[in-house]
């Protein structure tokens, strides 16, 4: 009889930093797709409270104008990735991809750089509060490997080693640059109501409150929300521990749910090509300055 826990056992059988990519796809196609598709919503969130990333995000006007399908092309390029892997032609033209867009803008290796800790960071965090179990130390040491993996694919330099190193540049850039900037507020407003429009009309109001109840301090200090209430929080917060409870009672997954299949993913109902995914911009327009800081190249043919 296969039990809740033998898929772990499964993976502290491998070696996290030769099967990296195997750990990760069993933890997150298998043991935590929906924490995991929550948990990176998260990470995505919090960098628009860095000014210099909420600012650009603004002007490119993809999250504020065309929020579902920046949703839905950001998830399925990072999807294909996890599915396929770095090598496989799916992969490399999801991570050339990830690359044409941000070399069309001028984004900083600092940023790019917290942009990944934040992947590392973030699903560790959620699952420790949310999660049905927690992340073993095999699973940190092979997600560390598989974004440090592809940071080098995007040509970051300087990229945290360990789950540690990932954490303690996480921390240390939020404490330095998080703040307040109007672009970012808007990027913000608009990802709260994109969560809120997949949801009857009726809950939309509700669903906006549990995101916010589920921002930390440091968050909705940068956004300049008003601080959620202790029954809001407690309502929001006590819901998801629930759930976590209940998944644990439930037999183990017996097939992969990639990013691909979630209900949220709206914008491309009869298929997509990888290779038209995500934005295309002409350098010189509104949101598209002439590249300065990054000379990153794509992944070799």
């Amino acid at each position: 009889m296969v039990t809740r826990y033998d898929r772990l056992k499964e993976i502290q059988r491998l070696d996290p930093e030769r099967d990296f990519l195997e750990i990760y796809r069993l933890t997150v196609t298998y043991e935590f797709p929906w924490d995991i598709t929550r948990a990176l919503e998260l990470a995505l969130y919090r960098t628009y409270a860095v000014p210099s990333i909420g600012r650009l995000l603004a002007e490119t006007a993809e999250l504020t104008e065309r929020s579902q399908k920046r949703y839905d092309d950001t998830a399925l390029l990072l999807d294909s990735v996890v599915e396929h892997g770095f090598d496989a032609e799916q992969g490399r033209t999801a991570i050339r991809r990830i690359n044409q867009m941000h070399r069309g803008y001028d984004i900083s290796d600092d940023d790019m750089r917290y942009v990944l800790c934040t992947f590392v960071v973030t699903p560790k965090r959620w699952l420790d509060i949310y999660g049905w179990r927690r992340l073993s130390d095999h699973e940190l040491r092979a997600f560390a490997a598989y974004y440090r993996t592809f940071g080098a694919q995007l040509g970051i330099k300087d990229v945290p080693r360990t789950y540690e190193d990932f954490e303690r540049t996480l921390d240390t850039y939020e404490r330095e640059y998080f703040g307040w900037d109007e672009g970012g507020r808007r990027v913000s407003d608009a990802t709260l109501d994109l969560m809120a429009s997949w949801y009857p009309a009726v809950l939309a109001p509700a669903v906006r409150g549990a995101g916010l109840a589920l921002l930390d301090d440091s968050l909705l200090r940068a956004f300049r929300y008003e601080r959620p209430g202790p029954v809001a929080r407690g309502l929001t917060r006590g819901a998801l521990r629930l759930r976590a409870r209940a998944v644990r009672l439930l037999p183990p997954r017996r097939a992969p749910h990639y990013a691909r299949q979630n209900p949220e993913i709206r914008g491309y109902p009869d298929g997509y090509e990888l290779a038209g995914l995500g934005t295309f911009p002409t350098p010189g327009v509104r949101g598209c300055p002439v590249p300065r800081g990054r000379t990153s190249d794509v992944p070799a043919e």
